[in-house]
């Protein structure tokens, strides 16, 4: 069984938990050990087998038994029972933004609505501000939320895809039919969300590569399976397509399915005036209609006239000037970051402790890891009251000392208050070898509010980079109102690093404001926001927003070395 299935169950329990108001440890128990099981890199099943349920993270004997039963069996009777007592429909209702379950319920025990269309009305007529609670306001929210929701609907976050991706392209590469495989479309683009999974392989028995594509032990339904294209639905609902071609049309066609409708109907038109036709089997001539090049992407673009350009520009955002002008950005490179800034341990809402989380960057190859905890007023985060700051800081220098090679860093993620001071005083925040600074309420404000806001906690001389900049949550909550050119101005006044926040549901600065951030010389960090050593390899979604923003290894503090790091800061 996928890991991601459990840990989706285990999310469903919590929500259920929640709407019949249990405690919030109780719920937030589910949901940590469905963090850490989403995203183990080992096999949920094995670990079963082996009775090593209790080594995981978060997972308890009384957890662990209900795990044991859903990998074995396939169904949970606690979850069963959970279901009978909620009306069918009110789970699908918290995944409407803005929605939490206590509002669920009341409108459920008020109105009776137990489906995302009675709500839709009942918002629409204004049936929803007279609740309890609730308001106009509440009201015009529900209604975005349904939008936002209606909007990403259908679509994947990019760490979800990815998984599915590659780890059937590792299925495939075991075939020895097929020559070259790849994956292509907007995955190989690395966009924040991801509608199908497109697979491109090259073989000369195509038929054969097809029946061993639909044998993939995770297809759940064979959507369509012909001679050079195959269809099929994961089990977790996601559509991966198969295109098999010749060798000798390979590169043509992973360009032709890789790059956005708007960089290639560009590309097409550039080959037309220069005497050619390109398609997905390769450049030709356009009067005799002779082969000219296909097998490598590089070969079609030169042919075109330009350099290379990398999968993640494609996106006719002036790639095309400036590969004919030979000043495409070398790009930030998926190894190029050295250490991970923003990470949460145990002291705040992680789920390790210093000392494992300083193992696995270890592992990961990084010199350096930063352990930035929550600031005291987010209680409901185990925020650190300035006592424990001191006592974490003690930890980590105790730490340093055992260390060779390596540097832990003590860094805060400090909340700026709706008044935009800082959660800690200027004496506490000297403290720090950095300070993250981020919001985490007063999420309503209005735009010039939000900005000043920001740039008031950004003019602090203690600050060295602002957290998920716009508050962002894909598929989620629409970012903040915030005068985003401002903040950027700001950045580069206070010589603050703008984050590009990790966690795939965040990728906060997008790929489009890192760009106009870079165009305006500001510097940037990239962080995970880790709350689970598994999280800690989330880091390569950061990079590829980077490299979507045109972002060079000179952009991004964490691709120093932590010696010139220090000068820096």
């Amino acid at each position: 069984m996928k890991n991601h299935l459990v840990a989706n169950i285990l999310y469903q329990i919590a929500d259920l938990l929640d709407l019949k108001g249990e405690n919030f440890f109780k719920t937030r128990a589910y949901r940590m050990a469905a963090q850490t099981i989403e995203v183990l890199e080992e096999d949920i099943d094995a670990i079963t087998k082996e009775n090593r349920l209790e080594e995981i993270p978060g997972v308890g004997e009384a957890l662990a038994k209900k795990i044991k039963e859903l990998v074995e069996t396939g169904k949970l009777e606690y979850f069963e029972l959970l279901k009978k007592e909620i009306p069918e429909g009110l789970l699908n209702l918290l995944n409407i933004p803005g929605l939490g379950p206590k509002k669920v319920a009341a409108i459920y025990k008020n109105l009776g609505i137990t489906s995302r269309i009675e709500l839709q009305k009942a918002a629409n007529e204004g049936k929803l501000r007279n609740l309890d609670g609730f308001g106009e306001l509440t009201e015009q929210n529900i209604i975005r939320g349904i939008q936002l929701l209606e909007k990403t609907s259908g679509r994947a976050l990019l760490n979800v895809a990815y998984n599915d991706g590659y780890n059937y392209i590792k299925y495939l590469e075991k075939l020895k039919d097929i020559e070259k495989v790849n994956v292509a479309g907007s995955l190989r683009r690395m966009k924040e969300t991801i509608g199908d999974v497109d697979i491109l392989a090259s073989s000369n028995k195509p038929e054969k590569v097809m029946d061993y594509f639909v044998a993939y032990p995770e297809v759940q339904q064979v959507l369509a399976k012909g001679p050079t294209k195959s269809s099929v639905l994961l089990k977790d609902n996601i559509q991966v397509d198969l295109r098999v071609v010749e060798p000798k049309s390979y590169g043509a066609a992973l360009q032709y399915f890789t790059g956005s409708k708007e960089h290639n109907v560009i590309l097409r038109g550039l080959a037309i005036k220069k005497g050619y036709k390109l398609n997905e089997y390769g450049l030709f001539d356009k009067v005799t209609e002779k082969f000219i090049a296909g097998k490598t992407e590089e070969e079609i673009y030169k042919k075109i006239g330009f350099s290379y350009i990398e999968p993640e520009l494609r996106e006719n955002r002036g790639e095309f000037d400036a590969a004919k002008n030979n000043t495409l950005p070398k790009l930030l490179g998926y190894n190029d970051i050295l250490g991970d800034f923003h990470i949460h341990s145990l002291w705040s809402d992680g789920n390790d402790s210093i000392e494992n989380i300083t193992i696995t960057a270890k592992k990961m190859g990084y010199s350096f890891v930063g352990i930035s905890d929550h600031s005291q007023s987010l209680k409901i985060a185990n925020g650190l009251s300035e006592e424990r700051v001191d006592k974490k800081i003690k930890e980590i220098t105790e730490l340093n000392k055992k260390l060779s090679n390596f540097t832990i860093l003590c860094g805060t993620e400090c909340d700026i208050k709706t008044d935009g001071t800082l959660d800690y005083s200027n004496k506490v925040l000297k403290k720090f070898d950095y300070v993250y600074i981020g919001i985490h309420s007063g999420f309503k404000m209005d735009k010039n509010k939000m900005t000043d806001r920001i740039i008031k906690g950004m003019f602090n001389d203690n600050v060295n980079f602002l957290a998920h900049p716009t508050g962002r949550l894909i598929g989620k909550r629409d970012p903040y109102e915030v005068d985003i050119e401002k903040i950027i101005d700001t950045a580069k006044d206070t010589d603050i690093c703008l984050e590009i926040n990790s966690f795939p549901d965040r990728l906060d600065l997008n790929d489009t404001d890192s760009k106009l951030a870079k165009e305006k010389n500001v510097k940037f960090v990239i962080g995970t926001d880790s709350h689970n050593i598994n999280h800690l390899p989330f880091i390569r979604f950061g990079v590829a927003t980077a490299r979507r923003g045109w972002l060079e290894k000179k952009d991004i503090l964490n691709a120093y070395p932590l010696k010139e790091i220090k000068n820096m800061l």
